[in-house]
Protein backbone atom coordinates (compact mmCIF):
# COMPACT_ATOMS: atom_id res chain seq x y z
CA UNK A 1 0.00 0.00 0.00
CA UNK A 2 1.19 3.51 -0.84
CA UNK A 3 1.69 5.03 2.51
CA UNK A 4 -1.67 7.48 3.16
CA UNK A 5 1.28 10.63 3.73
CA UNK A 6 0.49 11.26 0.25
CA UNK A 7 -2.18 13.67 -1.13
CA UNK A 8 -4.19 12.18 -4.05
CA UNK A 9 -6.72 13.71 -6.59
CA UNK A 10 -9.67 11.90 -8.89
CA UNK A 11 -12.24 13.16 -11.07
CA UNK A 12 -15.38 11.97 -9.03
CA UNK A 13 -18.16 12.47 -11.60
CA UNK A 14 -18.74 9.85 -14.55
CA UNK A 15 -17.03 10.07 -17.84
CA UNK A 16 -18.25 12.31 -20.63
CA UNK A 17 -20.14 15.56 -20.58
CA UNK A 18 -22.65 17.02 -17.76
CA UNK A 19 -23.78 19.52 -15.78
CA UNK A 20 -21.33 19.59 -13.45
CA UNK A 21 -17.87 17.72 -12.76
CA UNK A 22 -16.24 16.61 -9.24
CA UNK A 23 -13.15 16.65 -8.55
CA UNK A 24 -11.83 15.27 -5.41
CA UNK A 25 -8.90 15.69 -3.24
CA UNK A 26 -7.85 13.90 -0.01
CA UNK A 27 -4.68 13.98 1.92
CA UNK A 28 -2.26 16.32 4.08
CA UNK A 29 -1.92 19.08 1.67
CA UNK A 30 -5.65 19.10 -0.02
CA UNK A 31 -6.58 22.15 1.83
CA UNK A 32 -3.14 23.81 0.35
CA UNK A 33 -3.79 22.29 -3.06
CA UNK A 34 -6.89 23.34 -3.07
CA UNK A 35 -6.34 27.37 -1.96
CA UNK A 36 -3.62 27.08 -4.86
CA UNK A 37 -6.71 26.91 -7.44
CA UNK A 38 -9.67 28.70 -5.86
CA UNK A 39 -8.02 30.76 -3.56
CA UNK A 40 -7.53 31.56 0.21
CA UNK A 41 -9.98 31.28 3.13
CA UNK A 42 -11.91 28.39 2.15
CA UNK A 43 -14.41 28.20 5.31
CA UNK A 44 -14.88 24.17 6.62
CA UNK A 45 -18.14 22.46 5.37
CA UNK A 46 -19.54 25.79 3.15
CA UNK A 47 -20.57 25.58 -0.28
CA UNK A 48 -18.84 28.62 -1.57
CA UNK A 49 -18.40 29.96 -5.03
CA UNK A 50 -14.98 30.74 -6.61
CA UNK A 51 -13.22 31.27 -9.42
CA UNK A 52 -10.87 28.34 -10.49
CA UNK A 53 -7.22 29.21 -11.37
CA UNK A 54 -4.03 27.31 -13.10
CA UNK A 55 -1.44 29.44 -10.90
CA UNK A 56 0.95 29.45 -13.67
CA UNK A 57 -2.16 30.06 -16.89
CA UNK A 58 -4.97 31.44 -15.22
CA UNK A 59 -8.69 31.07 -14.96
CA UNK A 60 -9.70 27.51 -15.69
CA UNK A 61 -13.25 27.70 -14.54
CA UNK A 62 -15.38 28.71 -11.91
CA UNK A 63 -17.31 26.70 -9.86
CA UNK A 64 -18.01 25.48 -6.02
CA UNK A 65 -15.52 24.27 -3.39
CA UNK A 66 -16.25 22.37 -0.20
CA UNK A 67 -13.70 21.83 2.88
CA UNK A 68 -14.31 18.99 4.89
CA UNK A 69 -11.59 18.95 7.28
CA UNK A 70 -9.63 15.93 9.53
CA UNK A 71 -11.02 13.91 11.05
CA UNK A 72 -14.95 14.17 10.16
CA UNK A 73 -14.31 13.56 6.40
CA UNK A 74 -15.06 10.28 3.96
CA UNK A 75 -11.72 9.35 4.14
CA UNK A 76 -11.05 10.90 7.61
CA UNK A 77 -8.49 13.05 6.07
CA UNK A 78 -8.65 16.66 4.83
CA UNK A 79 -10.72 16.49 1.79
CA UNK A 80 -11.70 19.30 -0.57
CA UNK A 81 -14.38 18.37 -3.16
CA UNK A 82 -14.19 21.05 -6.34
CA UNK A 83 -17.40 21.35 -8.36
CA UNK A 84 -16.45 22.97 -11.70
CA UNK A 85 -18.68 22.46 -15.22
CA UNK A 86 -18.59 19.12 -16.50
CA UNK A 87 -16.35 19.90 -19.54
CA UNK A 88 -14.13 16.39 -19.85
CA UNK A 89 -11.28 19.27 -20.91
CA UNK A 90 -11.97 21.86 -17.62
CA UNK A 91 -12.09 18.63 -15.96
CA UNK A 92 -8.29 17.46 -17.34
CA UNK A 93 -7.15 21.13 -16.87
CA UNK A 94 -7.81 21.11 -12.84
CA UNK A 95 -7.13 17.56 -12.21
CA UNK A 96 -3.47 18.50 -14.03
CA UNK A 97 -3.26 21.46 -12.06
CA UNK A 98 -3.53 20.05 -8.65
CA UNK A 99 -1.50 17.68 -10.60
CA UNK A 100 1.45 20.04 -10.67
CA UNK A 101 0.72 21.45 -7.24
CA UNK A 102 1.71 18.24 -5.84
CA UNK A 103 -0.82 15.59 -5.55
CA UNK A 104 -0.74 12.07 -7.24
CA UNK A 105 -3.36 10.13 -8.87
CA UNK A 106 -5.78 7.97 -6.51
CA UNK A 107 -5.60 4.68 -7.13
CA UNK A 108 -9.44 2.57 -8.01
CA UNK A 109 -10.97 2.55 -4.48
CA UNK A 110 -8.17 4.75 -2.96
CA UNK A 111 -10.51 7.35 -1.63
CA UNK A 112 -12.19 4.33 0.02
CA UNK A 113 -9.36 2.29 1.13
CA UNK A 114 -8.31 5.70 3.28
CA UNK A 115 -11.53 5.76 5.16
CA UNK A 116 -11.74 2.34 5.93
CA UNK A 117 -7.60 2.57 7.45
CA UNK A 118 -8.73 5.85 9.28
CA UNK A 119 -11.86 3.55 11.14
CA UNK A 120 -14.24 5.33 9.13
CA UNK A 121 -15.61 1.92 8.29
CA UNK A 122 -15.14 -1.46 8.28
CA UNK A 123 -14.30 -3.12 5.40
CA UNK A 124 -17.93 -4.50 4.91
CA UNK A 125 -19.18 -1.54 4.75
CA UNK A 126 -16.30 -0.72 1.94
CA UNK A 127 -17.55 -3.47 -0.01
CA UNK A 128 -20.51 -1.68 0.33
CA UNK A 129 -19.90 1.34 -1.04
CA UNK A 130 -19.03 -0.41 -4.79
CA UNK A 131 -21.73 -2.20 -4.38
CA UNK A 132 -24.09 0.80 -4.18
CA UNK A 133 -22.59 2.20 -7.11
CA UNK A 134 -22.46 -0.90 -8.69
CA UNK A 135 -26.59 -1.63 -8.00
CA UNK A 136 -28.50 -2.86 -11.02
CA UNK A 137 -31.94 -2.89 -9.15
CA UNK A 138 -33.34 -0.42 -6.52
CA UNK A 139 -33.81 -3.67 -4.15
CA UNK A 140 -29.66 -4.00 -4.65
CA UNK A 141 -29.10 -0.61 -4.06
CA UNK A 142 -31.34 -0.51 -0.67
CA UNK A 143 -29.24 -3.79 0.76
CA UNK A 144 -25.61 -1.81 -0.33
CA UNK A 145 -27.38 1.32 1.25
CA UNK A 146 -28.15 -1.36 4.25
CA UNK A 147 -24.67 -2.50 4.54
CA UNK A 148 -23.07 0.83 4.61
CA UNK A 149 -25.39 1.56 7.23
CA UNK A 150 -22.95 -1.25 9.19
CA UNK A 151 -26.08 -4.04 8.98
CA UNK A 152 -23.83 -6.81 8.56
CA UNK A 153 -21.47 -5.85 11.45
CA UNK A 154 -24.67 -5.78 13.72
CA UNK A 155 -25.39 -9.40 13.15
CA UNK A 156 -21.59 -10.27 13.38
CA UNK A 157 -20.44 -8.26 16.39
CA UNK A 158 -22.58 -10.21 18.56
CA UNK A 159 -21.01 -13.65 17.51
CA UNK A 160 -17.67 -12.26 17.95
CA UNK A 161 -17.99 -10.93 21.80
CA UNK A 162 -19.74 -14.01 22.76
CA UNK A 163 -16.49 -16.48 21.15
CA UNK A 164 -14.14 -13.59 22.50
CA UNK A 165 -16.18 -14.66 26.23
CA UNK A 166 -15.56 -17.94 25.40
CA UNK A 167 -12.19 -17.61 24.65
CA UNK A 168 -11.54 -15.62 28.41
CA UNK A 169 -13.05 -18.47 29.87
CA UNK A 170 -11.11 -21.55 28.54
CA UNK A 171 -7.86 -19.05 28.70
CA UNK A 172 -8.35 -18.71 32.38
CA UNK A 173 -8.84 -22.37 32.81
CA UNK A 174 -5.63 -22.98 31.08
CA UNK A 175 -3.12 -20.31 33.04
CA UNK A 176 -4.97 -20.83 36.28
CA UNK A 177 -6.32 -24.52 36.05
CA UNK A 178 -4.66 -27.28 38.50
CA UNK A 179 -4.43 -29.91 35.35
CA UNK A 180 -3.76 -30.19 31.41
CA UNK A 181 -5.89 -33.08 31.33
CA UNK A 182 -9.29 -32.42 32.79
CA UNK A 183 -11.11 -28.84 32.38
CA UNK A 184 -14.33 -28.48 34.41
CA UNK A 185 -15.71 -25.12 32.34
CA UNK A 186 -14.82 -27.36 28.73
CA UNK A 187 -18.18 -28.52 28.69
CA UNK A 188 -19.82 -25.44 29.40
CA UNK A 189 -17.35 -23.69 26.70
CA UNK A 190 -18.52 -26.66 24.15
CA UNK A 191 -21.98 -26.58 25.37
CA UNK A 192 -22.00 -22.42 24.15
CA UNK A 193 -19.91 -23.14 21.36
CA UNK A 194 -21.90 -25.85 19.85
CA UNK A 195 -25.09 -23.31 20.42
CA UNK A 196 -23.09 -20.25 18.76
CA UNK A 197 -22.28 -22.33 15.48
CA UNK A 198 -25.69 -22.83 15.78
CA UNK A 199 -26.44 -19.14 15.44
CA UNK A 200 -23.64 -18.64 12.30
CA UNK A 201 -25.56 -20.97 10.45
CA UNK A 202 -28.56 -20.02 10.40
CA UNK A 203 -27.29 -16.94 9.70
CA UNK A 204 -25.65 -18.02 6.77
CA UNK A 205 -28.67 -20.15 5.63
CA UNK A 206 -30.45 -16.52 5.81
CA UNK A 207 -27.93 -14.60 4.25
CA UNK A 208 -26.50 -16.94 1.05
CA UNK A 209 -29.83 -15.83 -1.17
CA UNK A 210 -28.93 -12.44 -0.41
CA UNK A 211 -25.48 -12.56 -2.77
CA UNK A 212 -27.65 -13.13 -5.90
CA UNK A 213 -28.93 -9.55 -5.48
CA UNK A 214 -25.44 -8.16 -5.63
CA UNK A 215 -23.88 -10.43 -8.58
CA UNK A 216 -27.33 -11.14 -10.41
CA UNK A 217 -28.09 -14.39 -12.41
CA UNK A 218 -27.90 -15.90 -16.06
CA UNK A 219 -30.96 -17.39 -16.95
CA UNK A 220 -31.04 -19.17 -20.06
CA UNK A 221 -34.30 -20.23 -22.33
CA UNK A 222 -33.82 -23.54 -23.81
CA UNK A 223 -36.01 -25.78 -25.43
CA UNK A 224 -37.16 -27.24 -28.84
CA UNK A 225 -37.87 -24.98 -32.06
CA UNK A 226 -40.72 -22.75 -32.16
CA UNK A 227 -41.97 -23.67 -28.57
CA UNK A 228 -42.24 -19.83 -27.97
CA UNK A 229 -38.76 -19.21 -26.18
CA UNK A 230 -38.27 -15.65 -28.21
CA UNK A 231 -42.38 -14.79 -26.91
CA UNK A 232 -41.58 -15.74 -23.59
CA UNK A 233 -37.61 -13.75 -23.51
CA UNK A 234 -39.79 -10.28 -24.86
CA UNK A 235 -43.07 -10.94 -22.38
CA UNK A 236 -40.19 -11.15 -19.64
CA UNK A 237 -38.29 -8.29 -20.74
CA UNK A 238 -41.46 -6.38 -21.37
CA UNK A 239 -39.87 -5.20 -24.71
CA UNK A 240 -39.44 -6.64 -28.32
CA UNK A 241 -36.39 -8.13 -27.62
CA UNK A 242 -36.33 -11.24 -29.88
CA UNK A 243 -37.91 -11.93 -33.56
CA UNK A 244 -41.22 -14.08 -33.30
CA UNK A 245 -42.14 -15.77 -36.43
CA UNK A 246 -44.39 -19.31 -36.88
CA UNK A 247 -41.22 -20.42 -38.74
CA UNK A 248 -39.48 -22.55 -36.45
CA UNK A 249 -35.59 -21.46 -36.66
CA UNK A 250 -36.94 -18.14 -36.39
CA UNK A 251 -33.70 -17.60 -33.24
CA UNK A 252 -30.21 -19.07 -35.11
CA UNK A 253 -27.83 -17.02 -32.31
CA UNK A 254 -27.72 -15.91 -28.38
CA UNK A 255 -30.27 -12.91 -27.72
CA UNK A 256 -29.60 -11.33 -24.30
CA UNK A 257 -31.37 -8.85 -22.22
CA UNK A 258 -30.86 -6.88 -18.70
CA UNK A 259 -34.16 -7.47 -16.39
CA UNK A 260 -34.90 -7.59 -13.09
CA UNK A 261 -37.19 -10.44 -11.54
CA UNK A 262 -38.66 -9.10 -7.94
CA UNK A 263 -35.31 -6.49 -7.71
CA UNK A 264 -32.90 -9.44 -8.62
CA UNK A 265 -30.45 -8.51 -11.77
CA UNK A 266 -30.89 -11.02 -14.49
CA UNK A 267 -29.21 -11.35 -17.70
CA UNK A 268 -31.68 -13.32 -19.69
CA UNK A 269 -30.83 -15.43 -22.70
CA UNK A 270 -32.93 -16.47 -25.76
CA UNK A 271 -31.03 -19.47 -27.65
CA UNK A 272 -31.69 -21.34 -30.99
CA UNK A 273 -34.20 -24.45 -30.84
CA UNK A 274 -32.64 -27.31 -29.80
CA UNK A 275 -32.63 -30.33 -33.09
CA UNK A 276 -30.99 -32.29 -35.60
CA UNK A 277 -29.91 -29.96 -38.48
CA UNK A 278 -28.02 -29.87 -41.74
CA UNK A 279 -27.57 -26.59 -42.09
CA UNK A 280 -24.15 -25.16 -40.92
CA UNK A 281 -25.47 -21.91 -39.51
CA UNK A 282 -28.11 -23.47 -37.33
CA UNK A 283 -25.91 -25.88 -36.21
CA UNK A 284 -23.42 -23.68 -34.98
CA UNK A 285 -26.55 -21.55 -33.43
CA UNK A 286 -27.88 -25.02 -31.19
CA UNK A 287 -24.24 -25.50 -30.18
CA UNK A 288 -24.02 -22.07 -28.47
CA UNK A 289 -27.21 -22.42 -26.88
CA UNK A 290 -26.08 -26.02 -25.45
CA UNK A 291 -22.72 -23.40 -24.25
CA UNK A 292 -25.41 -21.10 -22.78
CA UNK A 293 -27.27 -23.50 -20.72
CA UNK A 294 -24.04 -24.98 -19.37
CA UNK A 295 -22.74 -21.72 -18.24
CA UNK A 296 -26.28 -20.44 -16.32
CA UNK A 297 -27.45 -20.49 -13.05
CA UNK A 298 -30.87 -21.38 -13.71
CA UNK A 299 -32.61 -22.74 -17.22
CA UNK A 300 -35.91 -22.52 -18.33
CA UNK A 301 -36.53 -25.50 -20.04
CA UNK A 302 -39.33 -24.27 -22.45
CA UNK A 303 -42.07 -26.47 -23.53
CA UNK A 304 -45.40 -26.43 -25.59
CA UNK A 305 -48.81 -27.63 -24.04
CA UNK A 306 -50.29 -27.59 -27.96
CA UNK A 307 -47.79 -30.43 -28.64
CA UNK A 308 -46.92 -32.10 -25.17
CA UNK A 309 -44.52 -35.22 -26.57
CA UNK A 310 -41.93 -32.34 -28.66
CA UNK A 311 -39.12 -32.17 -26.11
CA UNK A 312 -35.22 -31.14 -26.94
CA UNK A 313 -32.62 -33.50 -25.24
CA UNK A 314 -30.83 -31.19 -23.00
CA UNK A 315 -27.16 -31.27 -22.83
CA UNK A 316 -25.69 -32.60 -19.63
CA UNK A 317 -25.83 -29.85 -16.71
CA UNK A 318 -24.49 -31.23 -13.54
CA UNK A 319 -25.68 -28.38 -10.76
CA UNK A 320 -27.47 -26.29 -12.52
CA UNK A 321 -31.22 -26.41 -11.96
CA UNK A 322 -33.51 -26.79 -14.78
CA UNK A 323 -37.10 -25.43 -14.29
CA UNK A 324 -39.54 -26.58 -16.71
CA UNK A 325 -42.29 -24.29 -18.56
CA UNK A 326 -45.03 -25.98 -20.51
CA UNK A 327 -46.04 -22.58 -22.75
CA UNK A 328 -49.03 -21.36 -24.69
CA UNK A 329 -51.37 -21.92 -22.27
CA UNK A 330 -53.72 -19.60 -23.85
CA UNK A 331 -54.46 -22.32 -26.72
CA UNK A 332 -54.86 -25.35 -24.52
CA UNK A 333 -57.88 -24.64 -22.50
CA UNK A 334 -57.77 -28.36 -21.69
CA UNK A 335 -54.85 -28.23 -19.77
CA UNK A 336 -56.96 -25.45 -17.54
CA UNK A 337 -58.72 -26.56 -14.02
CA UNK A 338 -61.74 -24.05 -15.35
CA UNK A 339 -62.62 -25.97 -18.02
CA UNK A 340 -66.00 -24.49 -19.69
CA UNK A 341 -65.16 -21.52 -18.50
CA UNK A 342 -63.89 -19.83 -21.45
CA UNK A 343 -65.86 -19.33 -24.21
CA UNK A 344 -64.68 -19.04 -27.66
CA UNK A 345 -66.03 -16.04 -29.82
CA UNK A 346 -68.47 -17.13 -32.83
CA UNK A 347 -66.62 -17.47 -36.41
CA UNK A 348 -63.28 -18.19 -34.32
CA UNK A 349 -61.20 -21.40 -34.60
CA UNK A 350 -61.28 -23.65 -31.67
CA UNK A 351 -57.99 -24.43 -29.85
CA UNK A 352 -57.72 -28.15 -30.54
CA UNK A 353 -56.90 -29.29 -27.02
CA UNK A 354 -54.35 -31.81 -27.03
CA UNK A 355 -54.43 -35.18 -25.18
CA UNK A 356 -52.65 -34.94 -21.88
CA UNK A 357 -52.75 -38.18 -20.04
CA UNK A 358 -49.56 -39.47 -21.27
CA UNK A 359 -47.51 -36.34 -19.79
CA UNK A 360 -49.72 -35.20 -17.12
CA UNK A 361 -47.23 -36.92 -14.66
CA UNK A 362 -44.28 -34.43 -16.67
CA UNK A 363 -46.75 -31.45 -16.70
CA UNK A 364 -47.46 -31.38 -13.34
CA UNK A 365 -43.75 -30.82 -12.78
CA UNK A 366 -43.73 -27.75 -14.66
CA UNK A 367 -45.28 -23.81 -14.58
CA UNK A 368 -47.86 -23.33 -17.12
CA UNK A 369 -47.68 -20.02 -19.14
CA UNK A 370 -48.56 -18.16 -21.45
CA UNK A 371 -46.23 -15.20 -23.52
CA UNK A 372 -49.10 -14.17 -25.58
CA UNK A 373 -51.46 -12.94 -22.17
CA UNK A 374 -48.71 -13.30 -19.43
CA UNK A 375 -50.94 -16.02 -17.74
CA UNK A 376 -48.90 -17.61 -14.98
CA UNK A 377 -45.85 -15.17 -15.32
CA UNK A 378 -46.39 -14.39 -11.69
CA UNK A 379 -45.76 -18.08 -10.46
CA UNK A 380 -43.13 -18.34 -12.73
CA UNK A 381 -41.28 -15.44 -11.34
CA UNK A 382 -42.08 -16.96 -7.38
CA UNK A 383 -40.18 -20.36 -9.08
CA UNK A 384 -37.61 -18.99 -10.35
CA UNK A 385 -36.77 -16.86 -6.27
CA UNK A 386 -37.33 -20.23 -5.37
CA UNK A 387 -35.03 -21.91 -7.40
CA UNK A 388 -32.02 -19.36 -6.15
CA UNK A 389 -33.20 -19.68 -2.58
CA UNK A 390 -34.85 -16.49 -2.20
CA UNK A 391 -38.15 -17.37 -0.84
CA UNK A 392 -39.06 -14.15 1.18
CA UNK A 393 -38.20 -10.87 -0.78
CA UNK A 394 -38.15 -8.97 2.20
CA UNK A 395 -35.82 -11.02 4.38
CA UNK A 396 -32.76 -9.73 3.33
CA UNK A 397 -31.31 -7.06 5.22
CA UNK A 398 -27.91 -6.09 3.30
CA UNK A 399 -25.64 -7.22 0.39
CA UNK A 400 -23.60 -9.80 1.09
CA UNK A 401 -20.21 -10.99 -1.14
CA UNK A 402 -18.79 -14.70 -1.52
CA UNK A 403 -15.71 -13.48 0.94
CA UNK A 404 -18.59 -13.36 4.22
CA UNK A 405 -19.87 -16.46 3.35
CA UNK A 406 -16.73 -18.06 3.59
CA UNK A 407 -15.68 -15.80 6.69
CA UNK A 408 -18.74 -17.12 8.68
CA UNK A 409 -18.66 -20.58 6.97
CA UNK A 410 -14.81 -20.57 8.56
CA UNK A 411 -16.41 -19.53 11.86
CA UNK A 412 -18.99 -22.25 11.91
CA UNK A 413 -16.69 -24.73 11.03
CA UNK A 414 -14.16 -24.00 13.81
CA UNK A 415 -17.03 -23.47 16.66
CA UNK A 416 -18.39 -27.33 15.22
CA UNK A 417 -15.08 -28.95 16.15
CA UNK A 418 -15.00 -28.02 19.51
CA UNK A 419 -16.58 -30.46 22.20
CA UNK A 420 -16.16 -31.22 25.82
CA UNK A 421 -13.12 -34.03 25.32
CA UNK A 422 -10.83 -31.87 23.68
CA UNK A 423 -8.03 -30.26 25.98
CA UNK A 424 -8.33 -26.28 26.79
CA UNK A 425 -5.39 -26.21 24.60
CA UNK A 426 -7.07 -27.31 21.31
CA UNK A 427 -11.03 -25.15 22.60
CA UNK A 428 -8.99 -22.07 22.85
CA UNK A 429 -7.13 -22.69 19.43
CA UNK A 430 -10.84 -23.19 17.76
CA UNK A 431 -11.88 -20.26 19.08
CA UNK A 432 -8.54 -18.20 18.11
CA UNK A 433 -9.39 -19.34 14.29
CA UNK A 434 -13.58 -18.69 14.87
CA UNK A 435 -12.38 -14.92 15.92
CA UNK A 436 -9.47 -14.77 13.03
CA UNK A 437 -12.45 -15.48 10.51
CA UNK A 438 -14.84 -12.77 11.91
CA UNK A 439 -11.86 -10.36 11.71
CA UNK A 440 -10.80 -11.25 8.20
CA UNK A 441 -14.13 -10.50 7.08
CA UNK A 442 -14.80 -7.44 9.02
CA UNK A 443 -11.10 -6.36 8.18
CA UNK A 444 -9.68 -6.34 11.83
CA UNK A 445 -5.80 -6.58 11.68
CA UNK A 446 -3.07 -6.44 9.17
CA UNK A 447 -4.46 -7.94 5.53
CA UNK A 448 -2.63 -5.74 2.88
CA UNK A 449 -2.81 -8.66 -0.05
CA UNK A 450 -6.89 -8.85 0.70
CA UNK A 451 -7.34 -5.52 0.41
CA UNK A 452 -5.63 -4.79 -2.36
CA UNK A 453 -7.78 -7.09 -4.20
CA UNK A 454 -10.80 -5.47 -2.84
CA UNK A 455 -10.45 -2.11 -3.73
CA UNK A 456 -8.83 -2.77 -6.80
CA UNK A 457 -12.85 -3.47 -7.82
CA UNK A 458 -13.75 0.57 -7.28
CA UNK A 459 -13.83 3.02 -9.68
CA UNK A 460 -11.18 5.66 -9.30
CA UNK A 461 -12.33 8.15 -7.51
CA UNK A 462 -14.55 6.56 -4.67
Amino acid sequence: MTGAADTIVAVATPPGVGGIGVIRLSGPAALLIAEAIAGPDLPPRRAIHRRLHDPAEGVIDDGIVIVFPAPHSYTGEDVVEIQGHGSPVLLQLLLDTALGLGARMARPGEFTERAFLHGRMDLAQAEAVADLIHAQTATAARLARSSLDGALAQDVEPVAREILNLRVLIEAEIDFGETDLESAVAPEVARRAQALAADVEALLARLRPARIYSTGMRLALVGAPNVGKSSLMNRLADAEVAIVTDRPGTTRDLLRANIAIDGIPVELIDTAGLHESDDVVERIGIERARRAAAGADLVLEVRDLTRPGVRAELPDLPGTPVLRVWNKQDLCPGSQSDLGARSEPRGTARAVVPDFEAHSDSMQRGIKVSAVTGEGLDALRAAIRSEVGVVDTGQQRFSVRVRHLEGLGNAAACLLRIHAEQSPDLIAEDLRLAERALDDLLGRGDHEELLGAIFAGFCIGK
